[in-house]
């Protein structure tokens, strides 16, 4: 009897050290207790004992302990793996060590606990193509294809985008073909954010269009912008800057050359789970003369069938307010492709 009481009492502290966990002290006076998994964003998900998975903003958390070493980074950039243990309201403690010395830290001064591993930033991007063929009364044959490709890291943002189509027409009288269509535009961009919003950019596009008389466009633009909102199902950017803005014709038309100003916006959303709305709007207004200004502007539907494949439409307005001799201010293109994502 006398060995059963000790063995007892030691089994009684053993099962209180295993039992206890992690434990979060809360504001309101309640202790959870269970396992701190991680925090990120302001928001700590802990594995509680009684009610599972819980997420708690760290607003509401008093102070918290862990029975492991916990990786823990702080507002000025400092960080450790250390146990932790509660102390007083609106502090945590951490053991000392040999790199590490004992000392108490204000739990709102948290930025992330045991962070999830950050994904290393790809390349991401998407293909179409379009063909129409007719034979009969008429013999048309048109290509189309566009792509897009982009990378986004924590700082910065760089994408690629290019749009072509061509296609000619059979004359019924002369049986000569007549082109109809033949032009290309390339667009590069880099992002480089200040802030979580606050960004500047370096674009430059390029533009041929045979039948428009436009032996090229070039535009070179630099800028500021803003990422209202940046999530999976919606994204919207303003921007504001200069811009270079060359345009050389193929017929008598004097070439141009002016500075700019650049004015525009990126817009998408998803509709749907599989289906997604893209808008995008850059307005270039000579310094020299307002009413001499070049806008363009697209607007599009996707709709996944698959994980990969889609299907695409869209509609890309181009307006010159001193275009070629003998081509029109507004030349809308459209397109309708099958295209793959990777």
């Amino acid at each position: 009897m006398r060995y059963r009481i000790p063995i007892v009492v030691a089994f009684l502290v053993l099962l209180t050290q295993i039992s206890h966990g992690d434990e979060i002290h809360l504001k309101n006076g309640d202790r959870i207790s269970g396992k701190i998994q991680h925090l990120v964003d302001g928001k700590l998900t802990f594995k509680a004992d009684v009610a599972g998975p819980v997420t708690v903003d760290l607003s509401n958390i008093q102070t918290l302990s862990s029975d492991d070493p916990i990786e823990v980074n702080l507002k000025d950039n400092t960080g450790f793996t250390q146990k932790v243990s509660s102390a007083e309201p609106g502090r945590f403690a951490i053991e000392g060590s040999e790199s590490v010395k004992a000392q108490e830290f204000a739990v709102a001064d948290i930025v992330s606990i045991n962070p999830p591993i950050k994904p290393i930033p790809k390349w991401t991007g998407d293909i179409a193509v379009g063909i129409t063929s007719t034979h009969g009364n008429t013999k048309t044959e048109m290509i189309s294809a566009n792509a897009n490709f982009a990378k986004r890291t924590e700082k910065d943002r760089t994408t690629v985008n290019a749009d072509y189509a061509k296609g000619k027409q059979q004359d019924p009288d002369t049986g000569l073909d007549v082109t109809i269509e033949n032009w290309w535009r390339a667009k590069g961009k880099y992002d480089y954010f200040f802030s979580k919003k606050m960004y500047g950019y370096l674009d430059g596009r390029y533009e041929k269009d045979a039948v428009a008389e436009l032996d090229r466009r070039t535009i070179i633009g630099l800028g500021v912008g803003y990422q209202w909102i940046e999530s999976e199902n919606m994204n919207f950017s303003t921007e504001f800057g200069l811009a270079s803005l060359y345009e050389k014709y193929d017929n008598q038309t004097d070439s141009n050359s002016e500075i700019a100003l650049q004015l525009g916006y990126n817009f998408d959303k998803k509709l749907r789970k599989n289906i997604k709305f893209v808008h995008d709007l850059t307005y270039y207004p000579s310094i020299d003369k307002f009413s001499n200004y070049y806008l363009t502007t697209t607007a599009g539907v996707r709709a996944d069938f698959t994980e990969t494949f889609f299907v695409t439409a869209k509609a890309i307005l181009n307006y010159d307010a001193t275009p070629a001799i003998g081509a029109h201010k507004t030349d809308v293109k459209y397109f309708l492709g099958l295209g793959y994502r990777f």
